[in-house]
């Protein structure tokens, strides 16, 4: 379970990023989603803190790289949402170099939560995402937000439309809900896994101990 969860710094450059997480001991986990996807409401949710993420009622506002301290076992990084039509071209293109730099900066990014709407069908953004980890390799889940707005059917038959949309199994995708919890020990539970296998990465790395 999470227990203390506190903010540690926003980036707006890839530079400054890289200088500070270098101080970072732990594995990174990032939050990734379109602009409106209710990328702070479920990082709020998960960490169980209502204020830890700023939320807004206006998309786009997440335009930094925020990073948070998990109970001193790994980085959560919430990354610029993607998609937001009405922000300027530069802003855009400002953002798009910021996450995908991120990407090919980080050095210690164990896992990515990748976030999309339950109630509509993976955007050509969120399958560029998807695709875009897959093909560089970096092992992901999926986050469908808002499941609170559908049935128990409705969940289901939208769970198994953004598995096919997506190209991934149902397991791979997780049903949340900011307003009810639902999810959350799921996510959790999913995050321990990673955290385990990128400790027990480390310790395969490490040099025996020769004996004298």
């Amino acid at each position: 379970m999470i227990k203390n969860a506190t903010f540690i710094k926003s980036f707006a450059d890839l530079k400054t990023y890289k200088a500070e997480s270098e101080k970072f001991t732990c594995p990174e986990i990032c939050v990734a989603g379109r602009s409106n996807v209710g990328k702070s409401s479920f990082i709020n949710m998960l960490t169980n803190r209502k204020k830890l993420a700023k939320t807004s009622s206006t998309p786009g506002r997440t335009r930094l790289l925020n990073t948070f301290d998990i109970d001193g076992k790994f980085v959560l990084v919430d990354l610029p949402g993607y998609g937001y039509a009405k922000a300027s071209k530069s802003e855009i293109e400002k953002w798009s170099k910021l996450t995908n730099g991120y990407f090919e900066t980080t050095t210690t990014l164990a896992h990515t939560l990748a976030l999309v709407d339950i109630r509509h069908e993976p955007t050509a953004f969120d399958k560029q995402m998807i695709g875009y980890l897959y093909a560089n390799g970096l092992p992901f889940t999926v986050i469908a937000t808002k499941a609170d707005k559908l049935s128990r059917a409705g969940q289901s038959k939208a769970r198994r439309a953004i598995a096919t949309a997506l190209k991934i199994g149902s397991s791979n995708v997780i049903l949340t809900s900011a307003d009810t919890g639902q999810g959350r020990e799921e996510v959790i539970a999913r995050i321990e896994q990673v955290l385990a296998t990128a400790n027990e990465s480390v310790e395969d790395d490490m040099p025996e101990e020769i004996e004298e």
